[in-house]
């Protein structure tokens, strides 16, 4: 039988992954994939909440995660709609290409 995860071991591994969402925004050249990188941030800092309550013994942390998924869904929707947007003007993904707001 596995042993328990440690609290510790859930920080890692939240650590991990934020390390890889800011990883992804820094060195990708895709606005979707940017996207992809911030949701996987927000998830790591999920993580920590729920691991915090799990912890402490309390249901604070878990609320805010309800909070903070329904604030990420709406800012994947907008997002994306602002780059279907952005796609069908200028038609590349790249950031490079809106650097300007003037359409």
């Amino acid at each position: 039988m596995l042993p328990e995860p440690t609290f510790n071991s859930y920080l890692m591994l939240s650590a991990v992954l934020f390390s890889i969402g800011t990883a992804g925004v820094f060195l990708r050249r895709n606005i979707i994939t940017l996207l992809l990188s911030v949701e996987v941030m927000l998830n790591a800092v999920n993580l920590t909440f729920v691991a915090a309550d799990r912890y402490y013994h309390s249901v604070d942390g878990q609320i805010v995660v309800f909070f903070v998924m329904a604030v990420a869904a709406a800012e994947a929707a907008v997002g994306l709609a602002i780059v279907i947007a952005l796609f069908r003007h200028r038609e590349t993904l790249s950031p490079d290409a809106f650097t300007t707001l003037k359409w």
